[in-house]
C-alpha cells in the first residue's frame, strides 16, 4: 500500500511538472495561431478558437473551444476591435489566464480606419501606434447600423508582416515567463520565425513590384496593413472594416469609381456572401472576380499558415491584369 501511495504521489508530481513544462495556450484567429505555433514548435500546440472560414467579428464558441479557453494558461488575441464578443468570454471563462492583446502592445504599428468607399492611391504609408480616436460620423450612417462606431484603429494588423515579427518576440517573452524550462526552445524558434518573416517580406516586395499599377476593389476594408507595407493600395472596399452591409450611397460611390478608373478586378472573401459582389458590379467594367482572404480559410492551420497567407494575397493580386 505504501508503494502504491508513493507511486501515486510520484505520478502526481510528474503530471504537475508536465503541465508546467507544456503550458496550455489559446489563440483567437488562424494567422496569429500560426505565429504562436512557430514559437511553440517542439513544446506544444496552441488551441485555435475561431476557424479561419468563420467571421471573427461575430462568432459563437463551440464547447471544445470554450473548454480550451477555460483551461488556458495564456491567451493571445488580436483585440476587441476584431472580436468585440470575445472580451466578455475572456473575463468569464478564462479569468485566471494571462491575456495578451496584440493591438494593445506598444510594439504593434496600427492604422486608423479609412473613411469612404474609395481610397487614395498615395495615402500616408507611415505606421502610427494608437492614434487619437476621431469621430468618423460618415461611417456610422453607411450601413444603417448604429451599433458600431467606425473610429479608432483598424484591427487587421496581422497583415503587416512587420507586426508579425514584433509579435513573435512578444510571444517568445510571454511563453518563456510562464514556462522557463523551455525558454531556450522558444528563443530559438522565435529566431527562426523572424528569419522566415524577413525572407517573406523581401520576397513579397519583389513580387509586388512586378505587378505594376494594379487597380482592384476588395470586399471589406481589411487589407490596408498589407497595402501600405507593400505599396499596393486598393481602389476601394464594398464594405466597412467590420464587414457590415454597404449602404446604397456607398455602393453608388464605388460603382462610379470603378467606371471612372476602369477598374476590372474585385475580390470576394470566403467568409461572406459572394453574391453581393456580383450584384454590386453587374454591368460595370469588372471582368475578374477573385478571392482575397485576410484569414486564410483554404490554408491548413498551423505553423506554416501565416507565411502561406501572405503569399496567397500576392497570388490573388497577380490575377488583376
Amino acid at each position: 500500500m505504501r508503494h502504491s501511495v508513493f507511486a501515486c504521489a510520484a505520478f502526481g508530481l510528474s503530471m504537475s511538472f508536465t503541465a508546467h513544462s507544456n503550458p496550455s495556450v489559446a489563440v483567437d484567429i488562424a494567422p496569429l495561431h500560426s505565429l504562436v505555433s512557430q514559437v511553440m514548435e517542439g513544446v506544444g500546440e496552441p488551441d485555435l478558437l475561431i476557424p479561419a472560414e468563420a467571421s471573427p467579428h461575430e462568432y459563437t464558441l463551440r464547447p471544445s473551444q470554450a473548454s480550451a479557453l477555460a483551461n488556458a494558461d495564456v491567451v493571445f488575441w488580436i483585440g476587441e476591435g476584431l472580436t468585440p464578443w470575445l472580451e466578455k468570454a475572456l473575463d468569464n471563462v478564462a479569468g485566471s489566464a494571462q491575456k495578451v492583446e496584440m493591438l494593445a502592445l506598444e510594439e504593434t504599428h496600427t492604422h486608423e480606419y479609412r473613411e469612404g468607399a474609395t481610397f487614395e492611391a498615395h495615402s500616408d504609408h507611415g505606421n502610427e501606434h494608437h492614434d487619437d480616436h476621431k469621430d468618423h460620423d460618415a461611417h456610422k450612417d453607411e450601413g444603417g447600423h448604429h451599433g458600431h462606431d467606425h473610429h479608432g484603429n483598424d484591427p487587421h494588423a496581422w497583415l503587416d508582416p512587420e507586426n508579425a515579427k514584433a509579435w513573435v518576440a512578444v510571444i517568445q517573452e510571454k511563453l518563456s515567463a510562464v514556462d522557463p524550462d523551455n525558454a531556450s526552445t522558444y528563443k530559438n524558434n522565435a529566431a527562426e520565425a523572424t528569419a522566415s518573416l524577413n525572407a517573406l517580406i523581401a520576397d513579397t516586395n519583389a513580387k509586388v513590384s512586378k505587378l505594376g499599377d494594379v487597380k482592384f476593389i476588395v470586399f471589406h476594408d481589411a487589407y490596408q496593413y498589407f497595402e501600405k507595407r507593400f505599396n499596393v493600395i486598393a481602389t476601394g472596399a464594398i464594405s466597412l472594416g467590420d464587414a457590415e452591409d454597404p449602404s446604397p450611397k456607398r455602393i453608388k460611390e464605388i460603382r462610379e469609381t470603378v467606371q471612372k478608373l476602369n477598374v476590372n478586378c474585385v475580390f470576394t472573401e470566403p467568409q461572406y456572401n459572394p453574391g453581393l459582389v456580383k450584384n454590386v458590379f453587374e454591368g460595370t467594367s469588372i471582368t475578374t472576380i477573385g478571392v482575397m482572404d485576410p484569414l486564410g480559410a483554404s490554408i491548413p492551420e498551423g505553423s506554416k499558415h501565416y507565411q502561406a497567407l501572405i503569399e496567397a494575397m500576392v497570388n490573388s493580386l497577380s490575377q488583376c491584369k
